[in-house]
């Protein structure tokens, strides 16, 4: 049942959130978003508790901030993206790209005929970022994971197409995404990817923020075996508007590059939330040493398995 009344939730947002007027939508969300901060769920408890390594030395005052101002960034990613299929996708393009940086690594790195692999971690409104790759460079391919119920997920699929984007399903599809995913790449096309968190047995220990966690291993691989440029990006909001950096592609030399390349990812990452922590919308848990002991002891045992066959 609680999955019917999600999709439910989503399908009335895209319907009516797209009717009001700007101003009306914001200041709903915005109340929504605030009393979300002050109820303190379990979601916004631990975007606090992740806030708290990103900001070690704020106070418990500034922390209050930080979250309430993260959850209105959370709720205006929302509010976007269910107005974004009646937005002018032209205008939403042009603003974009008036406050882009680093074009000149994308347009380098698909001059070279192999491809591009662009890293985002769950900041501003990636969304967004979609709609200016698909203005600048045309279509690009990207994973969802299936949602349930499936007409939910179907859904975000019918929503981010209408943008231009090709969805691939992370289960259950015809063709493994991965090798989907190569053959773009070899193709010289884009590949988006979220990867900023991936607490499963195939992610890659990193150290973020001075604290282990787990990274997905998908974009340094997908750069390693292609030749493809891997290229993180850092994004956050303006008041009105959104800002978007390509950072300079990271080397990825082989399989065996692919750690250390995941590594530096999480680097820059780190330095551009560290810079706009309040864009950050992560409310899952993300260090290790937030879960349980006997899932941390799993994922030891798992990663040590892995270090020894290789």
């Amino acid at each position: 049942m609680k999955e019917r009344l999600a999709d439910w939730g989503y399908a009335a947002g895209w319907r009516l959130v797209r009717l009001l007027p700007e101003r009306v939508a914001a200041a709903l969300f915005d109340r929504a978003a605030d009393w979300a901060s002050k109820r303190a769920g379990a979601g916004v408890r631990q975007l606090r508790a992740n806030l708290r390594r990103v900001v070690p030395r704020a106070g418990e005052a500034e922390l209050d901030e930080l979250v309430r101002l993260s959850v209105r960034s959370y709720a205006r990613y929302w509010r976007e993206a269910f107005r974004l299929p009646s937005m002018d996708l032209e205008a939403a393009y042009a603003a974009c790209d008036r406050t882009i940086t680093g074009v000149e690594n994308l347009d380098a790195a698909l001059a070279e005929g192999s491809g591009a692999v662009v890293a985002l971690p769950h900041c501003g409104n990636w969304d967004m970022a979609g709609v200016w790759l698909v203005g600048h460079s045309g279509t690009f391919a990207t994973v969802a994971e299936r949602l349930k119920p499936e007409s939910l997920y179907q859904r975000f699929i019918a929503f981010r197409e209408t943008l231009g984007f090709e969805v691939l399903p992370l289960t259950g599809g015809e063709r493994n995404p991965a090798a989907v995913l190569a053959e773009r790449l070899r193709a010289n096309k884009v590949v988006c990817l979220l990867a900023d968190r991936d607490l499963t047995a195939g992610g890659v220990p990193v150290t973020f923020f001075g604290e282990r966690t787990l990274m997905p291993a998908g974009p340094a691989h997908l750069a390693a075996t292609t030749g493809a440029a891997l290229l993180p990006v850092g994004l956050w909001f303006t008041e009105d508007g959104w800002v978007f950096r390509i950072h300079p592609p990271i080397r990825v030399a082989g399989a065996s590059g692919v750690a250390p390349a995941t590594q530096q990812l999480a680097d820059v990452f780190a330095a551009d939330i560290a810079a706009h922590p309040t864009d950050w919308h992560m409310l899952q848990k993300l260090w290790l040493a937030d879960l349980p002991e006997s899932r941390q002891k799993a994922l030891r045992r798992v990663l040590a398995r892995r270090e020894d066959e290789e």
